[in-house]
């Protein structure tokens, strides 16, 4: 059934960009949650990025401040279906209407617009005078879980909420292509907070699979702060020199570890080469 354009029309589609956002982060978040910190445990220590486990009273702060997010993101999807409806946005119904090639397109242009528009906000948010208001609620977890995927102050939930409507405003999307651009986001984001390091030795130095960034490259942000700010993509720390110079000794460390009576220790060595 249709909603009509109404503010209660508004209202429910709202509710619903909330209600999806909400499956979404519990999905993607609890099910890397479940198999990583709680079934099986133990057999991924030794890819384990930082030893310690964090205190529940930290993923319960993580869960929190991320639920008061999706929040945020209905209020901002809210925002742009209005602005769907007075003709300010790009979003187009039918797929024919551009085709499949533009399509399939549009959801690549999406990930890089966002991956650059992520960087230059993260660094503004690191700015002396800015990180304390804005982005410090981020980086309370320093060891981050995959809870800690949305969990922003309010004023950095709008941040990064507001690539949605950037987007549309910018270029043509189709709803279904923003639906799969949003799973791709959830679920890079959550990979991003793992905690734990799943790609292979050599991954970082490999001249494509390089370009992607890896669990290590997020949780060093997390630990060390002032390093490592992209998000999909390594091109801007790249570019911009802002890649821990540790970054890929670290990597290589944990990707080489195998499972073994003394993976503890091992796994103490490579934090304090990060530090």
């Amino acid at each position: 059934m249709k909603i009509p354009h109404t503010f209660e029309g508004l209202i429910e589609k709202g509710f619903h960009i909330f209600a999806i956002s909400t499956v979404r982060y519990l999905l993607f978040a609890g099910v890397a949650y479940l198999f990583f910190y709680l079934l099986f445990k133990n057999k991924w220590l030794h890819k384990r990025i930082q030893q310690k486990f964090p205190e529940n009273s930290n993923i319960f702060f993580e869960i929190k401040y991320s639920m008061l997010n999706m929040v945020i993101f209905g209020i901002t999807g809210m925002f742009t279906i209005w602005a769907s409806w007075h003709g300010w946005t790009k979003i187009y119904a039918e797929i024919s209407d551009y085709g499949m090639v533009y399509f399939l397109f549009s959801i690549i242009a999406m990930i890089f617009v966002h991956d650059t528009y992520f960087y230059w906000t993260h660094r503004f948010m690191h700015l002396k005078k800015v990180f304390p208001l804005v982005h410090k609620v981020h980086h309370h977890s320093l060891n981050p879980t995959p809870w800690a995927a949305f969990s922003f102050h309010p004023i950095e939930g709008f941040i990064e909420a507001g690539i949605l409507p950037l987007i549309t405003f910018l270029f043509p999307v189709h709803p279904l292509a923003i639906l799969i651009f949003l799973l791709f986001m959830t679920a890079l984001n959550v990979l991003g907070h793992l905690g734990f390091e799943m790609y292979p030795k050599g991954f970082t130095k490999h001249p494509l699979l390089g370009l992607n960034n890896t669990s290590t490259h997020h949780n060093m942000h997390h630990s060390l702060t002032n390093c490592n700010y992209g998000l999909y993509f390594n091109f801007w720390d790249k570019w911009m020199g802002t890649n821990h110079k540790k970054y890929h000794e670290t990597f290589e460390k944990l990707a080489a570890q195998k499972a073994s009576s003394d993976t503890n220790t091992v796994i103490k060595e490579t934090v304090v080469l990060s530090e």
